[in-house]
C-alpha cells in the first residue's frame, strides 16, 4: 500500500499560479495522476503520468496551462498550475495505482486504488 499527502493548495487570484505537490509513502513503481472536484459535481481526472514520467496525459480544460510531472528520487509527483481561472476552484486529490503496461491512459477514478486526502484550491476572479 502508499500512503499520499497532498500539499501547495489556497486561494490565488484568476490568472496566477499554484504548485501541488503529492508525496507518497513508498518508492515502489506507481502510475499517478491529480483529480479534482469542485462542489456538487463528480471527481473528474485533470493529469496523469506513468510511473516512468515519459507520458502525460492532460484534460482539455487545463491543457496549455497545467504541467504535470515527477521526481521518483523524492517520490513526488507536482502540478504547475498557472493562469489559473475561477472555474478550477475545487478539492485536488493525488491518485496513484500499480504501473500498468501498454498505451492505455486511466482517467476514472475507480481505476485507481490510493487516494489522497485533497487539497482545496480557491481562484477568485
Amino acid at each position: 500500500q502508499v500512503q499520499l499527502v497532498e500539499s501547495g493548495g489556497g486561494l490565488v487570484q484568476a490568472g496566477g499560479s499554484l504548485r501541488l505537490s503529492c508525496a507518497a509513502s513508498t518508492s515502489s513503481r506507481y502510475d499517478m495522476a491529480w483529480f479534482r472536484q469542485a462542489p456538487g459535481k463528480e471527481r473528474v481526472v485533470v493529469a496523469t503520468i506513468t510511473w516512468s514520467g515519459r507520458r502525460a496525459y492532460y484534460a482539455d480544460s487545463v491543457k496549455g496551462r497545467f504541467t504535470i510531472s515527477r521526481d521518483n528520487a523524492k517520490n513526488t509527483i507536482y502540478l504547475q498550475m498557472d493562469s489559473l481561472e475561477s472555474e478550477d476552484t475545487a478539492v485536488y486529490y493525488c491518485a496513484a495505482d500499480s504501473a500498468r503496461w501498454g498505451d492505455d491512459v486511466y482517467i476514472l477514478p475507480d481505476e485507481y486504488d490510493y487516494w489522497g486526502q485533497g487539497t482545496q484550491v480557491t481562484v477568485s476572479s
